[in-house]
């Protein structure tokens, strides 16, 4: 389902014009579009502006459920007004934690995780994602997805240390059981300055 869906998107955008081939942000949005519904649990496991938060919130809708998580109270301080703005604070549990302790706030199973490594954008450059706690997250929060859930993750390699978590994070998504999930990698090969890698996990029934 996950892998249909983006060779159709990415497919119809380079039909329309090449120069506007899909980037990551975009990818990333158009996948949360397509599979999120009103009422659903998600889960952003790294806040920073609350942009992302905000998307996942209009999506799940009143009924519905987003846990934020970040490390920085100015982070979650930001998004809170944000939300509150566009009268969207009622749906949202904002939580002052790292990630990797997603297990001790989130009891029940969830629809779709979102991961955007690195640091707070115009923030502190030291404060950031770190590739042992974010190997712990992923490894909690793929055992929270339900069956045919959604994580996507942006990696950012341009910091120092970015290059080391993405590493880790490839390994690890690497590995996974090929009966158990579905992972995707979507990149630039020609672009300088970095630019990020997506990674799309859909976690599927066993194959017999």
């Amino acid at each position: 389902m996950l892998m249909n869906f983006l060779i159709s998107l990415v497919m119809d955008l380079v039909v329309v014009m090449y120069s506007q081939i899909v980037n990551n942000i975009r990818l990333w949005e158009a996948i949360a579009s397509n599979s999120i519904r009103p009422g659903q649990r998600v889960v952003d496991c790294t806040v920073g502006n609350g942009n992302d938060t905000i998307m996942l919130a209009e999506l799940v809708g009143e009924k519905g459920k987003v846990y934020g998580f970040d490390i920085q109270k100015e982070a979650l301080d930001i998004t809170a007004r944000k939300l509150d703005l566009r009268n969207l604070g009622g749906q949202v549990n904002l939580i002052l934690d790292g990630h990797e302790n997603i297990d001790k706030y989130i009891g029940e199973e969830v629809d779709f995780i979102v991961y955007n490594l690195g640091y707070l954008p115009k923030g502190d450059k030291a404060i950031k994602t770190k590739k042992t706690t974010t190997i712990i997250s992923l490894q909690k929060s793929l055992g929270l997805l339900k069956e045919n859930g959604i994580l996507v993750l942006t990696s950012y390699t341009g910091h120092q240390g970015g290059l080391d978590e993405k590493k880790a994070v490839e390994e690890y998504l690497e590995a996974l059981d090929q009966r158990l999930f579905n992972v995707l990698k979507y990149e630039f090969l020609n672009q300088k300055n970095s630019p990020p890698i997506l990674y799309a996990v859909e976690k599927s029934k066993m194959r017999r």
